[in-house]
């Protein structure tokens, strides 16, 4: 065996932390295969090991052959008459199996750069078998790494033994991902498929988050305040909602730490997404009421059977209380699991519309004309006869363009309607 052969056993034994007997296996495996190459009628042998001396740095190839009777030998390179076995093992019987050294001279240099390539594939996959042992039970769980290259839109991490897969599904929109960056991931999962073993991770898993604030809460961490739900919109916002059954424990002031300390650190973490915590309560008017904040809610409507919650809001909160892109009541609505549906408050609009109504009456009876002409010149700013004096004929027309009416004539009348009050 070669100088650089035994070099590459080293170097994975010390480097890669393979152990010695699995690179030899590799090793073997190598040279049964470059046999088979380099040997005329080889790859018609059904049964060959290898074996190799580290000591002497020599290799032998064995082929294993059925034993049967001297004259019923039919595949010569499976099968050896019983009298040249018995040569080879003295309790040789027919039906057993002997093993014969096949090594052909100047093996190991034919077969040296054969052997080293197939060698390389299978520590290859050693490793990956290693990978995957190693990080089996590591799904959930927070790892640090740096940006090693991109493929298309994934993001491949190198960290530092092994090297891991961010898809683009996995990847947080609105961030920038450079060579050299150094990044923390939540591991999503380690799948081992026929492409060998493979570390998936992601920044945008709302697990992600919770892994976070487990980390920088103690009280999330010895368990006295749980995380109840987490939504997430990565890049944009989250919300997480948590309890404690220690009535002596604020679990939102926990989160959020001495001067907001705590949640600062995963919120940079996160790149300056939003995140806002709430206190959960089985009370789903109070809990919305809760989530939704800064809005002022006027109203909750639950509707049990088809899990839907109407939630009214004065007109200033509406922006408030659905949010930018939606984001506040979709993220609400994937906290609780219920279809939260936000409106604007019709009440105060539907005042106002009834007392225009009623003026709008009273315009008309004192001009003679239908309700609905008097609710045009009243919108048109004709809130009195008065007023309506004061209108230039053509703007009185243009007010009732398509109705039934002369605006000459209700000019007249609104004259006559101020001279009479006079």
């Amino acid at each position: 065996m070669t100088n650089d052969i035994v070099a590459l056993i080293e170097y994975y034994e010390r480097e890669k932390q393979l152990e010695r007997s699995r690179v030899v296996e590799a090793l073997e495996y190598a040279f049964v295969s470059a046999y088979k190459k380099n040997v005329p009628g080889a790859d018609r042998i059904e049964t060959i090991r290898a074996s190799i001396d580290l000591k002497k740095g020599k290799t032998t190839i064995y082929g294993t052959l059925s034993v049967v009777e001297d004259d019923d030998v039919v595949d010569q390179f499976n099968e050896v008459p019983l009298t040249l076995a018995k040569k080879r093992d003295e309790d040789a019987e027919v039906g057993g199996t002997v093993e014969f050294n096949i090594t052909p001279k100047n093996f190991d240099r034919i077969a040296v750069q054969t052997a080293k390539q197939t060698m390389m594939q299978r520590l290859r996959m050693a490793e990956k078998e290693m990978l995957y042992d190693e990080f089996k039970d590591r799904a959930g769980e927070i790892v640090s790494g740096l940006v090693r290259r991109f493929e298309k839109s994934d993001v491949m991490i190198d960290l530092g033994k092994f090297e891991a897969r961010m898809p683009q599904r996995e990847r947080v929109v609105t961030e920038d991902y450079n060579i050299g960056d150094r990044v923390r991931c939540y591991v999503v999962e380690v799948r081992n498929d026929q492409r060998g073993p493979e570390i998936i991770l992601s920044r945008s898993h709302p697990n992600f988050v919770r892994r976070l604030f487990e980390a920088e809460v103690t009280e999330i961490a010895d368990r006295s305040v749980e995380i109840r739900a987490i939504a997430r919109e990565a890049g944009y916002r989250t919300k997480i909602s948590v309890w404690s059954e220690d009535e002596r424990i604020d679990p939102v002031g926990a989160c959020v730490g001495m001067r907001g300390a705590r949640v600062k650190n995963i919120v940079r973490e996160l790149n300056n997404e939003k995140v806002d915590i709430i206190n959960w309560n089985d009370n789903l008017h109070d809990f919305v009421t809760d989530a939704l904040k800064p809005a002022r809610i006027k109203s909750i409507q639950i509707n049990e059977e088809d899990k839907v919650i109407n939630v009214t809001v004065e007109e200033e909160d509406l922006s408030k209380a659905i949010g930018r892109r939606g984001q506040n009541a979709r993220l609400t609505s994937r906290l609780l699991g219920w279809d939260v549906q936000v409106r604007r408050d019709e009440t105060q609009h539907e005042q106002f519309e009834a007392r225009l109504h009623d003026a709008a009456h009273t315009l008309a009876e004192q001009l003679q004309v239908s309700d609905d002409v008097a609710d045009h010149l009243y919108r048109a700013g004709g809130v009195s006869a008065e007023m309506i004096t004061q209108m230039p004929v053509e703007y009185i027309a243009s007010s009732i363009e398509g109705l039934d009416a002369d605006a000459d004539q209700i000019l007249e009348r609104a004259k006559e309607v101020v001279a009479q009050a006079g």
